[in-house]
């Protein structure tokens, strides 16, 4: 099923692996927590995109990264 959305929910520790594992989708600004890039939908049309922010998702310390699928 493909991604419709994703969003991060309150509680991320900014530990920078979500941008480490999928950098096209997410960013961790010096001193704030995790956000979305811009264009992130965009990205989602690559299947490697896609299987990255599963990992993220799935790797989340705080599981704060949530992904609604269609």
């Amino acid at each position: 099923m493909p991604i419709r959305r994703i969003w991060i929910d309150e509680g991320c520790i900014s530990c920078n692996l979500c941008e480490d594992l999928a950098p096209a989708i997410f960013e961790v600004p010096v001193g704030a927590d995790c956000t979305l890039r811009g264009g992130y939908l965009e990205a989602l049309a690559d299947a490697g995109v896609v299987e990255q922010v599963e990992e993220a998702a799935d790797s989340c310390p705080t599981e704060v990264i949530i992904v609604e699928r269609d």
